[in-house]
């Protein structure tokens, strides 16, 4: 098996250990809620339940996406993660109405909070869960250029500062005796959670638009085609996108015209191979033109000029 499909293979031991995570918690936060009638608990429970939800998602989507490259999908299934960064953004918009229509009834109606004490150490507990796996979870999303684990652990961490609202709204309770502080700190999570949201679905939305590298890829290739472009190489026409853990990246190298073959093949290869040890995902197409030829600067653009359509022989 390729290395790289091992690799992403391998990632959906993450996803179990978020699976995990939200079970676990969302048994802590409900027994919280139970025991204190706690607004603020409820949609901590709540959004634990959207955790659950987007982290059985994930695990879908990342199996997907480790799928190797077939007829149907020759370039892969990488982009799958940006369906599951896109539900993981929608769930969390779900989590933050449901936070809202309960914060709103408990103002209108407010209730008196029991055991606050209990509930705070199990809300914290429950906060360090995930405040732990959202660490692991973003450290391995970066490292394997996984959205999909990154959006999880946006979403995780958007329940730590749930949690962390919540016992703020649930200690000035305590120290003030006003029972509606309680959903007005609900309601300003809820405010958090659509932001962090909003930010998880525009980063999807992106990726599935074929949205160019990030500035500092395309500054790592630039920095790596330098020594040849000191050699008197020229290129241009560069093309970019990202689709998953996947870079996709195409551009014409000009050489010298009275160059073999072999001459210009040798040199693609090199550089593909610079591009692939410093950019370890990269997918690299290279065309080979002559740097004498005024042809040659007239196809840039990703769509070609009609007149060079069809290139009559000489």
């Amino acid at each position: 098996m390729n290395t790289n499909i091992q690799k992403r293979s391998s990632l959906t031991r993450f996803a179990w250990i978020s699976i995990v995570a939200a079970i676990l918690t969302i048994t802590i936060k409900t027994i919280a809620y139970f025991l204190t009638n706690s607004v603020g608990l409820f949609s901590d429970a709540l959004e634990s339940c959207i955790n659950l939800a987007g982290a059985v998602m994930a695990l879908a989507m990342l199996t997907i996406a480790a799928r190797p490259a077939d007829d149907d999908h020759t370039y892969g299934h990488n982009k799958a993660e940006y369906f599951s960064s896109g539900v993981e953004g929608i769930l969390v918009f779900i989590a933050a109405i449901g936070i809202g229509i309960a914060s709103v009834r408990r103002f209108i109606d407010p209730q008196p909070i029991d055991k606050l004490g209990i509930g705070i150490v199990i809300s914290v507990l429950a906060s360090l869960i995930n405040l732990v796996v959202s660490i692991v979870l973003f450290r391995a999303g970066k490292r394997y250029h996984s959205i999909t684990l990154e959006a999880d652990a946006k979403h995780l961490m958007t329940d730590v500062w749930t949690s962390a609202g919540v016992l703020i709204g649930v200690g000035a309770v305590a120290l003030t005796g006003w029972e509606r502080l309680d959903p007005i700190v609900a309601f300003i999570v809820a405010g958090n959670i659509v932001r962090t949201g909003f930010l998880i679905v525009k980063d999807s939305v992106s990726g599935l638009m074929d949205k160019a590298l990030p500035v500092e890829s395309q500054d790592i290739i630039q920095r790596t085609l330098g020594p040849y472009k000191e050699s008197g190489i020229q290129f241009h026409a560069f093309l970019t996108r990202q689709a998953g853990s996947r870079q996709f990246v195409s551009f014409h190298v000009l050489v010298p015209g009275n160059w073999s073959v072999h001459e210009g093949h040798q040199l693609l290869e090199k550089i593909e191979a610079d591009l692939r040890h410093v950019l370890p995902y990269v997918v690299v197409s290279t065309h080979l033109e002559p740097i004498e030829d005024p042809i040659s600067y007239k196809d840039i653009d990703i769509d070609r000029p009609e007149s060079m359509n069809i290139i009559k022989p000489s």
